[in-house]
């Protein structure tokens, strides 16, 4: 059974869709990977009220250790983590810990990798740039994570329209949507290979 630890900065709409997903897949198959750490840069984020909810540990980590210390790898480690999911985790992660989970390290961004990626794109940014840039479609990408912002192999991406009369708020919405559906199946699928 392979272990998964979620890293969130935010509210954890994604992090609850997997954790759920996973756990109906549970029910089915023992042998199913679970959500078994949460690992959090925001005290008062939403994504450790769903961790507290769900029974599952927290690791609540601070920036120093995180970008010069040894990256969390240890405490990884020593919770048997096989594979981790970005999801709404705002800090770029050290090479430290994409090199010690090469290939087992997933991100999913708010629209179509390569456009609209990198630093300070995230959340209602993004969606502004699309609007801005009158772009008749938008979506998500699911990929793997390497030593550059919303660069590494694309594995999934999914689309819908942007209307004339969308807002970054409406955009959002269709997003998330996507988020919800495509997210938890290629976790479950990604983490068992």
């Amino acid at each position: 059974m392979k272990q998964i630890a979620i890293f969130s900065s935010g509210t954890g709409s994604n992090a609850k869709k997997i954790i759920d997903h996973l756990l109906s897949l549970k029910k089915k198959n023992n042998a199913a990977p679970v959500v078994s750490l949460i690992v959090c840069n925001k005290p008062e984020a939403g994504v450790l009220k769903i961790a507290a909810e769900n029974n599952i540990p927290s690791l609540l980590i601070e920036k120093e250790k995180f970008f010069r210390g040894n990256a969390y790898i240890e405490e990884l480690k020593a919770a048997d983590i096989d594979f981790i999911i970005l999801a709404g985790f705002l800090w770029k992660v050290p090479v430290a810990l994409i090199k010690a989970f090469h290939r087992k390290m997933i991100n999913i961004h708010p629209a179509l990798l390569p456009k609209y990626g990198g630093k300070g794109m995230y959340g209602n940014f993004v969606h502004e740039a699309v609007i801005t840039n009158k772009e008749k479609e938008s979506g998500i990408t699911i990929h793997y994570v390497d030593e550059v912002y919303d660069h590494g192999q694309i594995i999934l991406q999914a689309t819908c329209l942007v209307s004339d009369d969308d807002t970054p708020e409406t955009l959002a919405k269709k997003v998330q949507v996507l988020e919800h559906r495509h997210f938890p199946a290629a976790v479950s699928l990604l983490a068992t290979l």
